[in-house]
């Protein structure tokens, strides 16, 4: 069976046109950040899939940078927020004022109210203020007063955290995980890309991050994103690796619907960004640790232990390494 269709209603010179602008928005983000293309381009396949993105790591690697290079190199409103332990969900959403010249109450909208917002150390905040972005990822609204407000469009949640284990820190629950399309790690930079970062120690490389799309191209590439054919074989392929981590011994908590959703969405996204108008089995085996790792919940049994402490997350991927191992890839 043949899973190489062209996509209906995709022509041959958007096929073209649309890789090129793609890659100059790669281009713009690696000026800032060095030697780390796979997670560059991870970053600009969750921006085109319409999901938010986690970016875990320890302190110094890169995480802020990264997200301020992929905010700012679209043409859009931009937050930064720093998450800290004695923040209220009124500093995120906004506030209601008494006027004493109108005698009416008026909304103060909070930083949420943006194209981008990045939510720096998202785990250092109290578990009440991290639910306060719960409604707005799943539904780009929020709630105040009994009143739903939209958010504009785009928009989209860029979080950086420092792993649980590490003093101060607040573990994210799993409703709020499970919004995150995909969590991915920076690493240490290779000597090379080390030593240009050196000898460009004052220089603040994510915000100095040339614009390359407009919101107008953004909402654009991502109606195209929606035309990647994927065909019905690859979709049964998808369905069975996430029926496999609902049954896996190994597993206390598979993999919801909505992380289904995510995955097709980044399936999709992940073949444009590589210049095809359609999926193929490596775009699956690819994506899946990226965006099932941190959606699935290891059994005790089954964490793993590193010198820091348990580390279920890692647990949680190498599972999915193994559930990609059994199931049949389709031909």
């Amino acid at each position: 069976m043949s899973i190489h269709p062209a996509a209906p209603g995709w022509s041959a010179e958007a096929t073209l046109v649309s890789p090129g602008k793609l890659r100059q928005v790669e281009s713009a983000i690696e000026t800032s950040i060095r030697g780390k293309n796979e997670a560059v381009r991870m970053a600009l396949v969750c921006l085109l899939a319409r999901g938010h993105l986690l970016i875990e790591d320890v302190p110094g690697v890169g995480k802020t940078t990264l997200a301020q290079s992929l905010a700012r190199s679209v043409d859009g409103s931009f937050h930064r927020l720093q998450f800290t332990s004695d923040m209220l969900p009124s500093d995120v959403l906004g506030v209601t004022v008494y006027n004493a010249h109108s005698g009416q109450f008026d909304f103060k909208s909070g930083p949420i109210f943006t194209n981008f917002l990045l939510a720096d150390e998202i785990n250092r905040t109290t578990p009440k203020t991290q639910s306060a972005l719960l409604e707005a990822m799943n539904e780009q609204q929020i709630s105040v007063d009994g009143k739903a407000l939209s958010l504009p469009d785009p928009f989209m949640v860029i979080a950086t955290q420092n792993p649980a284990e590490h003093h101060g820190t607040y573990p994210l629950p799993e409703s709020q995980l499970d919004r995150f399309l995909m969590r991915l790690r920076i690493g240490y930079p290779d000597t090379a890309s080390e030593r240009e970062i050196i000898r460009q120690p004052d220089a603040r490389h994510g915000e100095t991050t040339p614009r390359v799309l407009s919101r107008e191209d953004l909402l654009e590439l991502r109606e195209m994103v929606k035309q990647v054919a994927v065909d019905d074989a690859l979709v049964d392929y998808m369905l069975a690796i996430v029926e496999r981590t609902r049954a896996h011994e190994g597993l206390s908590l598979g993999v919801s619907p909505r992380g289904s959703q995510a995955f097709y969405r980044a399936v999709q996204a992940f073949a444009m960004v590589q210049g095809r108008n359609f999926a193929v089995p490596d775009d699956v085996k690819l994506l899946a640790p990226k965006v099932f790792g941190h959606r699935v919940v290891a059994s005790a049994r089954q964490t793993l232990v590193s010198r820091r402490g348990a580390s279920s997350a890692a647990a949680g991927e190498r599972i999915i390494e193994e559930i990609l191992a059994e199931v049949a890839v389709p031909l």
